[in-house]
């Protein structure tokens, strides 16, 4: 399937799926979106909630569509600037190719120039393996299908970051979300860019307690489920 370059609103990239009208990112503002879903709604929330207290122990975060690295690249940032330990985890069945990588924009657009370095080994480290990526952050890729996830309370936060459910609606079902209810922490969290009824439907339905929240450029509203 074509997969081509574009640029969003907030002058950062993303790629595109002509045939499906579909963006990696909000066409509204990739860096914008993953800041504001990601970040203040997942990480920021989570670290100010009484389980992450501690800053050394350990978060893990499972994002479900590695992509262009994005999310994971801005969660590296944040969490050098608070001093957070970070063991990652990103799934993605079909990774991006070197030229699309090559094209991407966002150490420049985040100003983050000095961390191009970490942003190139994200996407170099061989997948299937624990890499650390620097001081406080190791990754592990996995390249699987969703539905294969295994993982029993393992993640603090999961990064739903998955296609819309307009163009792959067997992402958002209640088999899904039941294997990333499995897959959080008591306590864990889920955010997704995702407001549609239906998936809130299908994450109640699993157990999560969901929450509407102002959404990212563009969109009125996001979700984010808890795990009790």
């Amino acid at each position: 399937m074509k997969r081509e370059i574009i640029i969003t609103g907030d002058g950062s990239t993303t790629i595109q799926i002509p045939e499906w009208n579909e963006q990696y990112h909000s066409k509204h503002g990739a860096i914008q979106e993953a800041y504001h879903v990601f970040i203040k709604h997942g990480l920021q929330h989570f670290c100010q909630s009484e389980q992450s207290e501690e800053s050394q122990t350990p978060i893990s975060i499972l994002e479900i569509g590695f992509g262009t690295g994005l999310n994971t690249f801005i969660t590296l940032i944040e969490a050098q600037k608070l001093k957070l330990n970070i063991n990652y985890n990103g799934v993605e069945a079909y990774p991006i190719s070197k030229d699309e990588l090559k094209a991407l924009n966002y150490t420049e657009t985040l100003k983050a120039e000095n961390s191009e370095s970490s942003f190139q080994k994200l996407h170099d480290t061989p997948w299937e393996e624990k890499h650390q990526i620097s001081v406080g952050f190791t990754l592990v890729k996995q390249q699987q299908l969703f539905s294969e996830i295994k993982d029993i309370e393992a993640h603090n936060i999961i990064y739903f970051d998955a296609f819309g459910a307009r163009v792959q609606p067997e992402l958002w079902t209640e088999a899904i979300f039941e294997i990333m209810y499995k897959a959080l922490k008591p306590q864990g969290v889920l955010v997704t860019y995702s407001a549609k009824g239906s998936v809130r439907r299908a994450m109640q339905a699993v157990g999560f307690i969901v929450e509407r929240l102002p959404g990212p450029p563009g969109k009125r509203e996001m979700l984010r489920g808890t795990k009790k």
